[in-house]
């Protein structure tokens, strides 16, 4: 499956026609990841989402088929705080059937309450690089969906991941897993080096 992440709906609503201009514009089999608005995520920190959500899954309807996973990134100054986290995915999964996959950066999300609470509400958990937490660089969460994240390392967005670390995620991808699909997103975009690094992995796979 040949996949993007679409980072800019973290930053701002988009029309539904360029959505669906999107979705006739690639090939059949082609699929978008959508990250979560800030405004859900880091201004209201996941409180009282529940229209908010509605609105971006309008918006964002015309990918139709190709919509793929939704991704929830979360700052890393929000603590777990399970009535919360129950009452967003709740929710979410009152108005969406599809994958959604999340990124904590605070130390409480990568413990056992939360975890079980990310596979009740049937959301993995992203696994990153540079990881948050000893068990931040494996998927975890429902085991449905793995999705790889890969920010670059020691410089944040900017460093290119170099030949042994791309042979080591191949055998990593290669393994048979649970999950129906994996992704793997390269977010080192700030230099240019997410592409190469994508183009050098696919040839590797």
């Amino acid at each position: 499956m040949t996949c993007v992440e679409i980072n800019s709906t973290f930053y701002r609503a988009h029309r539904p026609s360029t959505y669906a201009r999107w979705a006739h514009s690639t090939p059949s089999g082609f699929a978008f990841a959508l990250k979560v608005p800030r405004s859900i995520t880091h201004e209201h920190r996941l409180l009282d989402a529940r229209g908010a959500l509605a609105q971006f899954l309008d918006e964002t309807s015309g990918l139709e088929d190709k919509r793929g996973p939704l991704l929830v990134q979360l700052p890393p100054s929000l603590e777990f705080a399970p009535r919360v986290a129950a009452d967003f995915f709740g929710s979410l999964r009152t108005c969406y059937d599809g994958f959604v996959v999340c990124e904590p950066r605070h130390a409480t999300w990568f413990t056992a309450p939360a975890e079980a609470l990310l596979m009740e509400h049937r959301v993995a958990r992203v696994a990153a690089d540079p990881p948050r937490a000893e068990s931040g660089g494996s998927p975890a969460g429902w085991a449905e969906i793995a999705y790889y994240r890969l920010h670059g390392r020691p410089r944040t967005y900017w460093t290119r991941y170099d030949s042994n670390y791309l042979h080591g995620l191949a055998d990593v991808l290669r393994k048979p897993t649970a999950a129906a699909e994996t992704w793997c997103v390269f977010d080192n975009t700030a230099s240019g080096a997410a592409l190469e690094n994508a183009e050098e992995l696919q040839m590797l796979l």
